[in-house]
């Protein structure tokens, strides 16, 4: 019986076992002729010719030089860009704050709207006060009126036709710019003659009224922007705050 099993078992499964033993020791012609031409191809014999059409496939056209200029002596990009970070405080635009001689103005926001402004912010914010120096923050989010401030000294008359990015900074008096033309003085060494002789902080001083929000409620209406007039029985507006109810912090902020 158990002869007559083997047999039977062989014999059931005979077909498979030819098949698997094909599969095994064959290799269809056709597939190791085109694997042959692409090892070839691909170690530098017969051309390369599949190695460039899959490099063409997947890689972007690189643009032409032109007749007129070579390539090994055309700028980049970043070299052409950096003609505004490189010019000093003294050579700065002719763009002045009256009442800001002695003093460093950043006009800057605190909101998170927009992730790359909020950034600049940040980091300029940072640098100052790397260097321990007293900078009048004004947050254009915060009182509306720092906003059309920023936006008459630098624009004047074009207000409506024109855009202005945040942080801005002015020193001395003089508009120097935005977060790439401080970064680029902070990098080379620039922004720290320009700052010697500024008023200096104590390191990591952090006013205690206002928490260095720069902002503290109207001690006049308590925040609520609100009075009320016993002569006349109304409420009115109160004219020493803005339009959130804040005023300067009188212990960081002096005018």
């Amino acid at each position: 019986m158990a002869n007559n099993d083997t047999n039977t078992t062989s014999t059931r499964f005979s077909f498979l076992n030819r098949s698997f033993t094909t599969v095994n020791k064959e290799k269809p012609p056709q597939l190791d002729r085109s694997l042959t031409k692409f090892v070839d191809s691909s170690r530098g014999g017969g051309g390369g010719g599949v190695v460039r059409r899959l490099c063409n496939f997947f890689e972007s056209p690189k643009p032409k030089p032109s007749s007129s200029e070579s390539p090994k002596l055309r700028p980049s990009k970043s070299i052409e860009n950096t003609d505004s970070p490189a010019k000093s405080l003294d050579n700065a635009s002719a763009i002045r704050l009256p009442g800001t001689e002695d003093r460093i103005v950043l006009y800057f926001t605190s909101l998170r709207g927009i992730r790359r402004t909020f950034e600049d912010c940040y980091a300029v914010r940072m640098i100052f006060r790397g260097f321990r120096v007293w900078v009048d923050e004004r947050d254009v989010s915060m009182d509306a009126n720092y906003r059309k401030e920023l936006i008459s000294a630098l624009l004047g008359e074009n207000r409506r036709k024109g855009h202005v990015a945040l942080p801005q900074v002015f020193i001395r008096g003089r508009h120097v710019g935005g977060a790439d033309v401080i970064r680029h003085m902070f990098e080379v060494g620039e922004l720290e003659k320009v700052l010697e002789g500024l008023p200096r902080t104590k390191g990591g001083f952090v006013c205690e009224s206002c928490g260095d929000v720069r902002f503290a409620p109207c001690g006049n209406c308590c925040g609520s922007r609100k009075l009320f007039d016993e002569d006349e029985g109304v409420l009115k507006t109160c004219l020493e705050c803005n339009e959130n109810g804040l005023i300067r912090c009188p212990d960081c902020c002096p005018s």
